[in-house]
């Protein structure tokens, strides 16, 4: 089974809710082998037979794509591939913050 591409994360600014939330879409499409546009956003993932394993290795592509930690129940604790995106979304907002401010006190040390 091949991996589809991923959008590459290396530019300045964080990938949007809409953008991770494509990402993730074609994540779950790939585990379930159906189409991204047959996977709706709103519904549960266990609704589309997710099974632990792949909810597992999601958890696993996220932190390698995002460069951020993720808990091993994050399917279960925001069901949704909205719920997912929008997390994610914030915690790489704030990672971005983060490292925005750290460049800020590197290039003016008082």
């Amino acid at each position: 089974m091949a991996t589809p591409t991923t959008t590459p994360t290396t530019s300045s600014e964080p990938m949007s809710t809409e953008e991770i939330r494509d990402w993730l879409l074609g994540r779950v499409a790939f585990y379930l082998q159906r189409p991204a546009e047959e996977i709706d956003s709103t519904v549960k993932l266990a609704e589309y037979g997710l099974d632990s394993l792949y909810a597992l290795t999601l958890c696993g592509d996220i932190e390698d794509e995002f460069d951020i930690p993720v808990v091993p129940t994050l399917a279960w604790d925001h069901p949704t591939v909205d719920a997912i995106a929008e997390l994610v979304h914030q915690q790489v907002a704030e990672l971005h913050q983060g490292d925005a401010a750290d460049q800020t006190d590197q290039a003016d040390p008082r």
